[in-house]
This record gives structure tokens, C-alpha cells and sequence, in this order.
């Protein structure tokens, strides 16, 4: 059974930088994706970014684009989400996902887990 653990929120200014952290483990084929969403106070979750595991392609929400940034330490079963120019708007609880069969970065996903706060303040 695939296994998903983050590290790596906290509390951060406006502008600053967090680097989120994803461990997933148990995987038996290369195929499918790992993916983080977040979900803010009475709002929905979200998909932010999600990898392909076959191919390294990363698909990101536009809301991100060109201050996320996904990558893979495939040797440590890692996938980190580097976030810089942090906003307030940013704020919410980022979960990290994986699904060894999915084509896309919107739910459901199969293993998630147990979130980790990130909190932007103005």
C-alpha cells in the first residue's frame, strides 16, 4: 500500500519562502501521479501542482504558476514543492497526494496525507 507523510509548513511573511516536503512510499510500477492541493478556511481543496511519475511532466494552477515549483528526489521517494512570494491567499492546510493510476491533477486521488499547515501572514 502506498504510504504519503509531508513535513514542512509553518508560518511565513508575505514574499517569503516554505519548501514542503512529500515521502511516498509503496509504489509498485512507475506510472500515476503525486500531487499537492490545499484548502483554505470554507473554501474547497484545490490541486496546486501534480508530477508524473513516468515522465517528470508537472502540471501547475494557474494561481501558482512562476512561484511553485515541483521536484523529485526519486532515490529518497521525495517530491518537494518549493514556494516562494508567498501571499496570504496562500494560506491553507497543503495535503500531498498520490494515485498510481491517474492521468490528472484533480481528485480523487487515492492516498493522501495528513496535511500541513502553511499560514502567510500580510
Amino acid at each position: 500500500e502506498v504510504r504519503v507523510v509531508e513535513s514542512g509548513g509553518g508560518l511565513v511573511q508575505a514574499g517569503g519562502s516554505l519548501r514542503l516536503s512529500c515521502t511516498a512510499s509503496g509504489f509498485t510500477s512507475a506510472e500515476g501521479r503525486i500531487g499537492w492541493f490545499r484548502q483554505a478556511p470554507g473554501k474547497e481543496r484545490e490541486a496546486v501542482v501534480c508530477i508524473s511519475r513516468s515522465d517528470g511532466s508537472a502540471y501547475y494552477a494557474d494561481s501558482v504558476k512562476g512561484r511553485f515549483t515541483i521536484s523529485v528526489d526519486n532515490a529518497a521517494n521525495t517530491v518537494y514543492l518549493q514556494m516562494n512570494k508567498l501571499k496570504p491567499e496562500d494560506t491553507a492546510v497543503y495535503y500531498c497526494a498520490a494515485d498510481p493510476t491517474t492521468w490528472y491533477c484533480r481528485e480523487p486521488y487515492d492516498y493522501w496525507g495528513e496535511g500541513t499547515q502553511v499560514t502567510v501572514s500580510s
